[in-house]
């Protein structure tokens, strides 16, 4: 894995890029529209995913929960979190161990919702294990 100085981020048009993409790729509902509805959210997550402390998984849970989160996009918030959060890894050298598997939309939901503490998004990310997301 590369040193700290050595990480590759994403820039924000990539991560529209991404939106975009994960719209065509993924499309779950007719009403789907790749718009940026915040260009600073954008940003913001760029830059915060910069400053993250930590080694690059916890850089890669705030780029998703973040993502998700800060809904900088009118459709495929979590789609695009989890793509560029994957991309993100690979281009550090990472592989993502979370299958890309349908039911693991719940847990971007639970993501979403708080559900999940960060290093219980990290051990996910890093291991592809975490609880099943159930509402109260």
């Amino acid at each position: 894995m590369n040193d700290k100085k050595d990480i590759i981020y994403l820039t924000s048009q990539e991560i529209i890029e991404f939106n975009i993409l994960a719209l065509n790729l993924i499309q779950t509902k007719k009403a789907d529209k790749s718009e940026v509805l915040s260009y600073r959210k954008i940003q913001d997550i760029v830059t915060g995913c910069q400053q993250e402390k930590g080694d690059i998984y916890d850089k890669a849970v705030y780029l998703l929960k973040n993502t998700i989160k800060k809904h900088a996009f009118a459709s495929g918030n979590r789609r695009t979190a989890f793509i560029i959060t994957k991309h993100f890894l690979l281009l550090n050298e990472i592989v993502l161990n979370i299958k890309d598997e349908p039911e693991y939309a719940k847990i971007m939901t639970g993501i979403r919702e708080n559900y999940y503490a960060d290093n219980e998004i990290k051990n996910w990310i890093k291991y592809g294990q975490i609880r099943e997301f159930k509402r109260s």
